[in-house]
Parts: C-alpha cells; sequence; structure tokens
C-alpha cells in the first residue's frame, strides 16, 4: 500500500465551489435512481402479480436477481470510476435505464419484464447509482463529506416522499404499463444532461482541491499522531489501495458485514411494507402513506446523520442509526394500532437515513480518495449478495406463514447485531 500526504482543508475563499454542482447532480441522479429501487417496485407488486399469474415469492426473486447482477458490475463500476471518472459513465446509464423503463411499457409477460429488469434496467442504475455518486463526491469532499453525501442522497427521500402518490395515481389514471413509459422519459430528463454538462472526475483536474480548500498540506505522520479527533472528520491519508490489500484487512469484512446483513432486512422490507400495511387491513392510501413516512424522514434525516458524523466517531453514528430502527421496527409491529405504526416507521426512516450517509463516510475516510471505486466497488459486490436474499426471504416466508411478521421480527434482530458490529469497526492498519 502506498501512501501520499493530503491536503488539509481550510476555510474557502468567497468563490462557491464547484463540488456542490457535483452535490446538486449527485442530488438528481438520486431522484432518477430512484425508479429502480425495490420501494418503487412494491407499489407494481400487487398489480403485476394479479395480471402476469405469479406469486410474491416468485416476483420477489426478480429483485434477488437484480442486487446479484449488481453485485457483479460492482467491482467493474467501481474501477471504471476510478479510471476514467463517472461523467460518460453516469449519462450513459441514465439512457441504458431509461430505455429499459420505456421497455417495460410493451411486455407481454413476466419473462419479458424480468429480462429488462435483469439487463438494462440493472445495468443502467448501476452505471449512473449511488455508488458512482457517492465516489465521485468522496473525491471533490473530505472535512465537509458528510454534509456533501448527505445533501446528495436526499434525492432519494424527496423522490420516495413523491413515488407512492405518483405512482398510485398514474396507475390509476395510466395503468402500470404507461406509468413504466412515464419513469422512462422522466429519467432521461433529469440525469443525461445535467451529468454530461457537471459532472468532472475530481477538484485537482479543475486545479481545486477537496472542500475547495487552501494549498496547505498535513503529512501522513501529523494525521497519525492526531489520537483525540474524530477519524472520519480529519483528512484522509488519500492511500492507495489494491483490492487484494484491502480483503487482507478486517476493517475491510467487519464494514462488509456490518451493513451487509442489515441490508437484507431492508431491500425485503422495502418491496413488502406495501403489502405488508394492506394485509393488515388499512387501505392503500394508509399503505402509500406509510411509505411515505418513511421516505420523508429518508428526506429529511440525512443531513442531521451527515453533521452528526462530522462531530463524533462515526461508529457511534452507526450504532444510534441501527438502534433507531430496530426500535422504531418493534413499535410498528407490536399493535395493529395505526398511530404505533406510523410512529414506528417514523423511527424507522430515521434510521434509513443514516444509510444513506455513514458507510460512505467510513468506506472513504478508512480506504481514501484514490482507489475508492475499487474497494467500495469490491465492498457492494458482497454487500449486494447479502442484499439479494431479502426479498424472497420475506416473500417466501410470507407464502409459508401467510404473514411478515415473522421475517420483520428477524430483520429487528439483525439490525440490534450491526449496532453491535459498528462498535468494533476499526480503521485499517
Amino acid at each position: 500500500m502506498e501512501s501520499t500526504a493530503e491536503f488539509a482543508p481550510s476555510a474557502s475563499g468567497s468563490r462557491f465551489f464547484y463540488g456542490w454542482y457535483i452535490v446538486g447532480v449527485g442530488f438528481l441522479a438520486n431522484v432518477a435512481s430512484s425508479f429502480a429501487l425495490a420501494s418503487t417496485l412494491s407499489i407494481f407488486l400487487k398489480p403485476l402479480t394479479a395480471d402476469l399469474g405469479i406469486s410474491r415469492g416468485v416476483f420477489s426473486l426478480l429483485r434477488s436477481g437484480e442486487g446479484i447482477i449488481a453485485a457483479c458490475l460492482a467491482p467493474f463500476i467501481g474501477t471504471l470510476v476510478d479510471r476514467y471518472g463517472g461523467r460518460w459513465l453516469m449519462a450513459g446509464g441514465t439512457a441504458i435505464a431509461g430505455v429499459g423503463f420505456l421497455l417495460l411499457s410493451q411486455i407481454d409477460g413476466f419473462a419479458q419484464f424480468a429480462a429488462i429488469r435483469l439487463t438494462l434496467v440493472t445495468l443502467g442504475d448501476c452505471m449512473m447509482g449511488y455508488m458512482v455518486v457517492n465516489v465521485i463526491i468522496a473525491q471533490w469532499f473530505v472535512r465537509q463529506r458528510g454534509r456533501a453525501l448527505a445533501f446528495s442522497s436526499m434525492g432519494v427521500g424527496f423522490a420516495k416522499v413523491c413515488m407512492p402518490i405518483l405512482a398510485a395515481w398514474l396507475l390509476v389514471i395510466l395503468g402500470w404499463r404507461q406509468t413504466w413509459f412515464v419513469f422512462g422519459l422522466t429519467t432521461m430528463v433529469l440525469l443525461v444532461l445535467p451529468a454530461l454538462l457537471v459532472i468532472r472526475r475530481s477538484p485537482e483536474d479543475m486545479g481545486l482541491r477537496p472542500d475547495g480548500a487552501s494549498e496547505s498540506v498535513i503529512t501522513a505522520s501529523s494525521v497519525a499522531s492526531s489520537k483525540t479527533e474524530n477519524f472520519a472528520s480529519r483528512p484522509d491519508l488519500d492511500a492507495a489501495w489494491t483490492r487484494a490489500d484491502a480483503v487482507r484487512s478486517s476493517a475491510f469484512w467487519l464494514l462488509v458485514i456490518t451493513f451487509g446483513i442489515s441490508s437484507m432486512g431492508v431491500t425485503g422490507l422495502n418491496l413488502h411494507v406495501y403489502s405488508y400495511v394492506t394485509d393488515l387491513g388499512h387501505s392503500a392510501v394508509v399503505a402509500a402513506s406509510v411509505m411515505g413516512v418513511i421516505a420523508s424522514m429518508q428526506l429529511a434525516s440525512p443531513l442531521a446523520w451527515g453533521f452528526l458524523a462530522e462531530r463524533i466517531d462515526v461508529r457511534y453514528a452507526a450504532m444510534l442509526r441501527f438502534v433507531i430502527q430496530a426500535v422504531g421496527l418493534g413499535l410498528a409491529i407490536a399493535t395493529g394500532n395505526l398511530f404505533c405504526l406510523y410512529a414506528g416507521f417514523f423511527l424507522y426512516g430515521i434510521g434509513l437515513g443514516g444509510n444513506m450517509v455513514l458507510p460512505d463516510i467510513l468506506w472513504a475516510s478508512y480506504y481514501g480518495r484514490r482507489s475508492l471505486g475499487r474497494i467500495r466497488g469490491m465492498g457492494l459486490f458482497i454487500s449486494h449478495m447479502l442484499a439479494a436474499a431479502g426479498p424472497p426471504f420475506f416473500g417466501f416466508l410470507f407464502d409459508i406463514t401467510g404473514g411478515y411478521g415473522l421475517s420483520i421480527a428477524i430483520f429487528g434482530a439483525i439490525l440490534i447485531l450491526s449496532a453491535v458490529l459498528s462498535l468494533m469497526l476499526r480503521p485499517p492498519g
């Protein structure tokens, strides 16, 4: 592993730092990417399974297949981001995903639907999605990385707040086929041109420095001597890691396991939460509003998590995030009371908002900027494989037990385990 000195951010000048334009396009990318999310697909679960004649368990396998393919693509796309930047990746991915959504409006059966989702939609989303966005932002920010990632990730929350209402309205007036057509056009309009016009690989390519910093530098030894400072808030050493070096470090595996096992429950619940609420006897409006509550907290909370991560040890922030999620889930399923349902998923959404920020702060802080794409991509390969088990686990356990209570309870237990593992995280030696 090769180490170099890192620039220490200081107060930037009066000129607006270009990195914030990158963050703005990241926000748009997260909005556009939300059309491929499990939470969006969940709106279509009941009409699609009814029209295409398949069970919820079989339909859930589609999301697992997408997760496995995304896992396999992540290391390659991460390497491309490190080597070439994300400008053309994001623009090309947006066009590919948009075409995929347009074609979904023309399918005749589930096999065609699955083929398009597993190829065009999954490939396009990987090329324009949050991994590429977050790696680019991590190149542009060090000290303000938490807030920058938070502002960008709020695009997911914004889209999820609007998505249930928008999708339900479009399903009523257009049907599910034409709803996908509208999603395809919207995806391409949102991101193709902004990505081409704004995205740049790194601040150094434009004669700038992370955070709009001055010329002052800090050496590796002086950083290492700072024992009390929050690791994620101090400048990273910008070390160059190979995949082999990273995989041999215990920090890599602990990060993967801590956030990977919890992602199984997140992907499963995202796909089935709408059906869970309606199966309790509540109306579709209530189910959509519950999803809106979760999404609202995903919109509102990332900025708080980002600022918190700049001020305390990120391990403690991650632990708190998992605990809040677990408490929220417990409250949501404890009774059939509508208030508890809303309050529980309100807390769950706050915790989920931390997932938009905290893992990427830790990865960037532990492994630096120079090789972040390939290391993050390798981590996501394993995390996505774990996450792929979530949707069919929820779906087939529903088919067996006739409800979602057991799968959600298991998810809550996993969240507590992840909270404990968070406290064991340490930067690689």
